[in-house]
């Protein structure tokens, strides 16, 4: 983990920490993402989902966070993200769990969904800094405000963001956020800035850089091409890893949506590969077409909480 400078990030008496810019106060009432001021999660513990470079053989040590900025119709976590499952935590508690997950063989910690916890979050890594020796992964739906990543440079050593869209339309009617290109994409070419490399340790275990994420979603492919052609054109070569996931499921409001209530095919998710390895984006990953089903969805009963 990289030396920690001071931070300044905004507080949660009006908060701005994400590009909702709600101003609620949450240490009085919860804010847009559905959370209050103090730390809440669902999960803690060894986590073995992620891509090879992550999860390697010991595992990745994730903490599932409560809430979110975005409300996903499809999201396979919405029992925490919206469903207020979780346990609250203090950052002296959140700092003993990061380094009862470092102690158990995590190759890393994994702050799944960490945005809005951001305040409280930084004191607890400050205080296990000298205690650390595994990475940071800032694992994000993309969504978040360039400013917030520029004040993480110091606390994060892997990003590992979803880009979801580009089409505005598709955003606003999936995830309720007509701007999430117009964000996502500043944010992640803020983190490239930070990390414009790949860096492995002998084991193949990424230590440094951007693993960007994009699941395929059904009828969505022309959408796929678009945001595979913004990488190709926006970001230095060989500067980012990509993943393309097939592994949608219909979930949570997904029925509301009949056009996206069905799996992804074979058909749409190859054309995407094929988009991606035509531009040259081939440092990366694809998924199996086995991906695509619920037990790959942890389980949220305040594992290792």
């Amino acid at each position: 983990m990289t030396n920690h400078s001071e931070y300044a990030l905004p507080d949660t008496a009006s908060c701005q920490l994400c590009p909702r810019n709600c101003k609620v106060n949450r240490n009085l009432t919860a804010g847009y993402c559905g959370c209050f001021s103090t730390i809440r999660a669902a999960r803690a513990a060894l986590h073995f989902w992620e891509e090879p470079c992550i999860s390697g053989t010991r595992g990745s040590g994730a903490i599932f966070f409560s809430g979110c900025t975005l409300k996903c119709c499809f999201c396979q976590n919405h029992t925490i993200s919206r469903g207020g499952v979780g346990k609250e935590l203090s950052s002296q508690q959140l700092g003993e769990i990061f380094l009862s997950l470092q102690e158990r063989g995590a190759h890393n910690l994994n702050l799944v969904t960490a945005t809005q916890f951001l305040p409280q979050i930084l004191p607890a890594l400050d205080a296990v800094k000298n205690r650390l020796t595994i990475p940071v992964v800032y694992n994000s739906s993309g969504y978040e405000k360039p400013e917030t990543i520029a004040l993480l440079k110091d606390y994060v050593d892997i990003w590992l963001p979803d880009l979801k869209y580009y089409d505005s339309d598709l955003s606003l009617r999936y995830s309720k956020a007509r701007d999430y290109f117009t964000f996502a994409s500043r944010a992640i070419q803020t983190m490239v800035q930070q990390c414009p490399a790949p860096v492995f340790d002998k084991e193949g275990m990424l230590q440094r850089g951007v693993l960007i994420r994009h699941m395929v979603l059904p009828g969505c492919k022309e959408d796929s091409f678009k945001l595979l052609t913004w990488l190709k054109e926006s970001l230095p070569k060989n500067s980012f890893l990509l993943s393309l996931l097939s592994q949608y499921t219909p979930s949570y409001k997904s029925s509301d949506y009949p056009e996206i209530n069905r799996r992804v095919t074979t058909y749409e998710y190859r054309k995407v590969v094929d988009k991606a390895i035509a531009l040259g984006l081939t440092n990366g990953f694809m998924q199996e077409r086995t991906s695509a089903k619920s037990s790959y969805t942890p389980s949220f009963h305040l594992e290792g909480l």
